[in-house]
């Protein structure tokens, strides 16, 4: 399935899974087109929830052989985990879903993009959780609208790809009478990939912080670590007006979250 280019843009189905760039015949050839300087997702980890789609953008510059035009030439970056690119590219990868390229007029171009991910398509595994590997498929097609020539295109770092979090609080009395206890509540949650819903992140550790009302800033109060179902709770002194939350940072395999925060009266 040829990608259409007219001079300098191509745009595929978003969910397209390497339908349009499937793996290479044995006889894969040598494409001469050279890819450099590709960034996904701005250098950052890609965090990925339950049911929303997530387009990871990317950049890269792409040189080809005299010759071929623009509309002729592939080049589809894709990332892939524990197996080869040409597995990766076939099964399991995440998959471009859009690119445009800018031709310069000496067989190259400026090209951007967005990767596809949906969630309960693409993850179904928690695994999924961890470094994937960046690759590129290139093609070139011939005129008898067949690939003349194609190849996969290494070497080009790696990206986290982690499940998003949650944090909620609540605290209670509201309102309460300044200098008595505050029981400030909350839960740590995650994406799971397997069930397709948020489940307590366990054992996490978050930082119970608070902003006094007519101020713009947080301060944390104390460290908790949550139980085994991700729940939180602990008591402070009620002293002034203001709001209250929970947050934690990004750990190696889930994005960071923080809660809105709760507001209290004081009295």
């Amino acid at each position: 399935m040829r990608a259409g280019r007219s001079g300098s843009a191509v745009a595929l189905a978003g969910a397209l899974a390497l339908g349009a760039y499937a793996a290479p015949p044995a006889a894969a050839a040598d494409t001469g087109i050279k890819v450099s300087n590709l960034v996904v997702n701005h250098g950052k980890p890609i965090i990925v929830g339950t049911t929303a789609e997530v387009t990871p953008d990317f950049t890269y510059y792409m040189s080809w052989p005299s010759g071929p035009k623009l509309p002729d030439v592939d080049a589809f970056p894709f990332l892939y985990h524990d197996t080869t690119a040409a597995k990766g590219a076939d099964d399991g990868g995440i998959y471009t879903g859009s690119t445009t390229c800018y031709e310069d007029g000496t067989h190259a171009a400026d090209c951007d993009g967005e990767l596809y991910i949906d969630p309960p398509y693409r993850l179904d595994s928690n695994n999924d959780a961890t470094t994937w590997k960046i690759a590129v498929s290139a093609r070139i097609w011939g005129a008898d609208g067949q690939p003349k020539s194609q190849e996969y295109l290494t070497g080009f770092g790696s990206v986290q790809v982690k499940r998003a979090g949650k944090a909620t609080v609540n605290a209670s009395p509201e309102p309460v009478a300044k200098g008595k206890k505050l029981t400030v509540s909350g839960r740590l949650t995650r994406a799971d990939w397997v069930r397709h819903t948020y489940t307590g992140f366990g054992g996490k550790s978050a930082k119970l912080q608070f902003r006094k009302a007519g101020t713009s800033t947080y301060s944390t109060v104390k460290i908790v670590q949550a139980d085994s179902a991700g729940y939180l709770k602990t008591t402070v002194t009620a002293a002034a007006d203001g709001y209250w939350r929970w947050t934690y940072g990004e750990t190696s395999t889930t994005g960071g979250a923080t809660a809105a925060g709760d507001y209290v009266d004081v009295r």
